[in-house]
């Protein structure tokens, strides 16, 4: 028969192992991976996920200029994206020599371009703003001929979300010497870390360009830097809406890589036997 201090040693580790896998249980389980990345500020997850090598990068593009030894000629490097006032005339009364001395050629320039990110707490109002401005621009009227209309105010509170972030492209211009000046709000993306149908994924919500910096490669710029977050937190997929209406995005987001995601909405078959097909497409791509 153990005595009474034998039957107190035991109850005291016990007591000990007891308590040791209370406090074990009483430890915080670690965030999920969404929850965990949207709870870092924007330093922290600045200097986790977006290396300061990818804030600046050049980009070179082309220009084509008319230049002419008539007064109808453009001034100052006028591109042919501009047309003159002479080029806007009716054919029958445009001077007869101005287009046969007048001459094209192409010029390249490259520009030095840079990515400020944001949260949706520490984006300045006016980039916001302008930000708003230019989907209004670009995209209100897709908005408008969609099922689900356009509502500035609905935009902009979906703009401010807690967990929104975004990159504002800028172009630096040059101040006529071998120095920068003042840089140009060129774009931007908006995005965020979320869930879609149990995936961990990063969302693009918007991408916009200004359309005097269209057709440069920017887009794939900010949509590589976008991914390559998403890979970098370690998320599944990639992911975004595209109205169907607008080809001109569905054939850039499907030469970056973009397929039609699975959780795409499909055709709806009505009562009457009408097949209603959405508006909308959701696209992804494999970031692992």
């Amino acid at each position: 028969m153990p005595s009474d201090r034998s039957r107190s040693t035991k109850r005291s580790r016990a007591n000990i192992g007891t308590s040791s896998r209370k406090r074990q249980s009483d430890k915080p389980k670690p965030l999920p991976l969404v929850e965990r990345t949207n709870a870092l500020s924007l330093e922290e997850f600045a200097s986790s996920y977006i290396p300061s090598l990818e804030l600046r990068f050049q980009k070179s593009a082309r220009k084509k200029q008319v230049s002419s030894s008539t007064s109808s000629s453009p001034q100052n490097g006028e591109s042919e994206d501009a047309p003159t006032e002479a080029e806007n005339l009716p054919a029958s009364k445009k001077e007869p020599d101005a287009v046969e001395k007048s001459d094209i050629s192409t010029t390249t320039s490259t520009y030095e371009y840079t990515i400020d990110n944001y949260t949706a707490a520490t984006i300045p109002a006016a980039d916001l703003d302008t930000c708003f401005n230019l989907i209004e621009l670009t995209s209100s009227a897709a908005y408008k001929s969609s099922s689900a209309g356009w509502s500035p105010k609905e935009k902009r509170e979906e703009m401010k979300l807690p967990d929104m972030k975004y990159m504002i492209l800028r172009r630096a211009v040059s101040d006529g010497g071998e120095s920068e000046g003042p840089e140009d709000f060129a774009g931007f993306l908006e995005y965020m870390v979320t869930y879609e149908d149990g995936y961990e994924v990063l969302y693009c919500y918007e991408i916009h360009l200004t359309p005097e910096s269209q057709g440069q490669g920017l887009g794939e710029e900010l949509m590589a830097r976008f991914e390559r977050v998403g890979a970098r937190i370690g998320l599944e997929k990639a992911m975004l809406t595209v109205f169907k209406s607008n080809r001109r995005a569905m054939t850039f987001y499907q030469r970056v890589g973009y397929t039609e995601d699975e959780s795409s909405p499909r055709p709806r078959k009505l009562r009457n036997g009408t097949v209603k097909e959405a508006d909308y497409m959701i696209m992804s791509k494999s970031l692992r």
